[in-house]
Formats: C-alpha cells, structure tokens, sequence
C-alpha cells in the first residue's frame, strides 16, 4: 500500500462557489472498488460515460475493466487530458449508453443524477459526499421517485484533495456511491428501498502506484 499519512485526518471541504470547478479527482482504487464489490449488472461488454472526467483518473479505472474503446469521457473544462470539452447539462440529453459512471461536482449532482437517469439504459453510478443522502428537497425529487438500488458505503477514507492526487493525503469526509439499476424499461420502484452495502476494507490491495502518475490523453 502507498505510504499514508498518519496525522489528524482533515477535513476535505467541498463547499465551493457557484462557478467552481469542484476539481477533486478521484482515487482510482475507489472506482475499482465500484467494480469489485458493485452489481453484476456492470457487464464487461457495457458503454459507459464519464461526463466529469477532470484529468481523466476515473476514466483510466474504468477503461481497465470495460476497454479504453467503451468508455466515453468529457468534461465542461479543459484538463489537458485530450477529453471533449462539453457542459453535460446543457443543450438536449445525450444519446444514450449502458452505464453513466461519475463524480460529480456536489452542488450539481442532484442534476447530473436526474440526466444520467434519463439517458442510461442500464445503470448509473456516481460518487458522492455520504452526506448527499441528507435533504429534504433531494428526498422529495430524487430520493422518493427515483431511489437508488445500492448506497454502497465506504468503510476507508477516500481521500480527494483539491486539484490533485496525493497518495499520503487524509480526509474526514466520508463517500459512498449510489447506483441505481434499471430492469426493463423502468428504475427501481420508489417503494422498494435500497440495499446498503458496504465497501470492505480494500485501498491497500486496489491501488497501484501508477495511479499517481500524470494523466495523458
């Protein structure tokens, strides 16, 4: 396991301004952990969009499983990671493609939620603050019509640092992913509640050094 640090864990705030960025790239080993312990239903054979891809580090997890082929990446900025430069809120919905699989910027992930939803015809998954399940109006307009299938907690700190990758760096802040899953042609019914799962242990065997390698295109 990469060297971590041992002192107090900080807080990683993500209370950003209107116009941030919300640049904080994800672990790769946190998108493995996704595939590892998410659903069945995360065929090998899926297409997959990642509309916030930053630097392209959840890009790169994910084309390890699904092919660098099968996974299309954009992102409403320019990180130099060679991605399309696209507002995936904007304009019409996109086509659409088995799976969308992101870490959206908090302050829009009720709205990414509700485009990927409409826009995938298998699953969705994305990475949030554990505290994104808190809220009465996601309650009322995401949670009650649309609930997820898992909440798939971690166990471990994922750490996300502003701006950048750091194998030694902490967080207080604790993640999960919510996946919804569709089965014909609708999501799961809004009086059947998720499945909590929970992430075992698994940064140690997940990450590679690699994975704090610049990103290239």
């Amino acid at each position: 396991m990469i060297g971590q640090n041992t002192s107090h864990a900080v807080m990683a705030r993500r209370i950003e301004a209107r116009d941030s960025l919300d640049d904080f790239p994800t672990p790769p080993w946190a998108t493995r952990a996704l595939i590892e312990f998410g659903p069945d239903a995360l065929s090998k054979e899926a297409s997959v969009r990642e509309p916030c891809a930053g630097r392209g580090h959840m890009v790169r997890a994910l084309g390890e499983y699904f092919g660098p082929e099968n996974v299309e990446a954009a992102d409403v900025h320019d990180y130099g990671a060679g991605f399309a430069v696209r507002d995936y809120l904007a304009g019409p919905p996109p086509a659409p493609v088995d799976w969308t699989i992101t870490n959206p910027p908090f302050r829009l992930a009720e709205s990414i939620a509700h485009r990927a939803l409409a826009s995938s015809r298998c699953g969705v998954a994305l990475l949030v603050r554990t505290a994104f399940l808190e809220g009465v109006r996601r309650f009322e307009t995401l949670f009650t019509p649309r609930p997820p299938t898992e909440v798939m907690q971690f166990v471990e700190r994922v750490p996300m640092l502003r701006g950048r990758l750091d194998p030694k760096g902490s967080t207080a802040t604790s993640y999960c992913w919510l996946v919804w899953l569709r089965s014909g042609e609708r999501w799961q019914p809004w009086h059947i509640p998720p499945r909590l799962v929970w992430i075992p242990p698994c940064r140690k065997r997940l990450e590679m050094e690699s994975d704090y390698a610049p990103a290239s295109p």
